[in-house]
């Protein structure tokens, strides 16, 4: 029997390793534990909700105002005993954050194998975003097992000399199967009605500042120009998020600030966007599955496929820029149908089973295993 420990912190993390941890449930050869580490808390816990994931274990680290030493310091000093206790044959991580890091960075000390989930992506630029390009280029020197989403990030991995690479696609389409229903709606969507309606999500640390004034200002003129536009805001818990939002958004009658949503809730509302701005990642892959236009308010992105295959345009931090695209997919049709109507390039939802397997077929190249 291999046992498998699957370690996750953020709503994000969670959206996308709930579905492999539902099929790592099904496989008799495997025994899957999960330990949360609740760098979020009530944001992970609604997606754990959804999926019936219950965890073996819960660090529940978040506290006030936490900084990254905060995060640092309390998953090494807490994550210790899970590994002691558990001895698991691999640890599974996802992504960027600090809990995937820092996770990664106990098993290296334990000299536990670490599997990978979402490798290989990269902008080579460890500031942007921040901090989570170092934290992914730090995971894959300890990484054993490298599941790519993409061939792109197959290819970053072994420009890096990286081994047991496997493109898998990305769990977050797996995820999209348990939550998105054509017959949802809402008290949002009835808010909508006949208009257009604008999803919008902006959190990261770097755009903090100067460059999230320029998003916010943007969606106000296009809001002020364009009254057939209604823009939903599910807001970040980050205070200076909100006071920045609530400066420039607050009074506009067109736009609405509300509570971060369950994903359940957020998937449907993507699905029944027209247009999505982000500076989120997530959002960048699930998009496309949904055949919605993503523009991206960041100066680089570590999902160039997306840019490439032309349903994602980097549009950056600048005012300009950023009204100019919102402009054109609200006036150009053309324009707008190219982007909406392009294959998404980060799998076909199956991410979870095919880590399933790959796991299977290392283990047993490795080891014989008794159940």
């Amino acid at each position: 029997m291999i046992k498998v420990l699957s370690v996750f912190g953020t709503r994000p993390e969670a959206i996308k390793m709930c579905p492999l941890v539902k099929e790592l449930e099904k496989e008799e050869k495997i025994k899957s534990v999960v330990c949360v580490t609740g760098q979020h808390r009530e944001m992970l816990d609604s997606v754990l909700n959804i999926f019936g994931v219950k965890p073996d274990y819960d660090l529940s680290i978040m506290k006030e105002n936490q900084t990254l030493f905060d995060v640092t310091i309390s998953i090494l000093d807490k994550i210790k005993q899970v590994l002691i206790k558990e001895k698991p044959d691999l640890v599974l991580v996802h992504g960027d954050t600090s809990t995937a890091f820092v996770t990664a960075l106990s098993c290296f000390y334990e000299r536990i194998p670490v599997a990978h989930v979402e490798a290989g992506l990269r902008t080579y630029d460890i500031y942007s975003p921040y901090p989570e390009e170092f934290n992914r280029q730090a995971i894959t020197l300890i990484s054993t097992l490298n599941f790519a989403p993409t061939e792109v990030a197959k290819s970053q991995l072994l420009k890096e000399g990286r081994k047991n690479i496997y493109v898998t696609g990305n769990t977050s389409i797996d995820a999209l199967k348990y939550t998105v229903d054509s017959d949802y709606s809402s008290d949002i969507t009835e808010w909508v009605q006949d208009s257009k309606l604008i999803v919008l999500t902006a959190h990261r640390r770097e755009n903090i500042g100067t460059p999230m004034e320029n998003m916010f200002k943007a969606i106000k003129s296009i809001t002020e120009e364009f009254l057939d536009v209604k823009v939903v805001y599910p807001i970040h818990m980050n205070p200076k998020v909100r006071d920045i939002a609530k400066r420039i958004l607050g009074d506009n009658p067109n736009v609405r600030i509300i509570e971060p949503l369950d994903v359940s809730d957020f998937h449907n509302l993507l699905n029944k966007s027209y247009i999505i701005l982000t500076d989120s990642g997530g959002i960048q892959e699930e998009a496309p599955s949904l055949g919605k236009p993503v523009l991206v308010m960041r100066d680089t992105t570590e999902r160039p496929e997306g840019v490439q295959a032309g349903t994602l345009k980097l549009v950056g931090t600048e005012f300009e820029n950023i009204y100019n695209s919102f402009k054109q997919l609200l006036t150009d049709k053309i324009e707008y149908n190219r982007m909406s109507s392009t294959a998404n390039p980060y799998g076909d939802g199956t991410a979870s089973k095919q880590i399933v397997n790959a796991i299977l077929d290392y283990f047993e190249g490795e080891k014989n295993y008794e159940n």
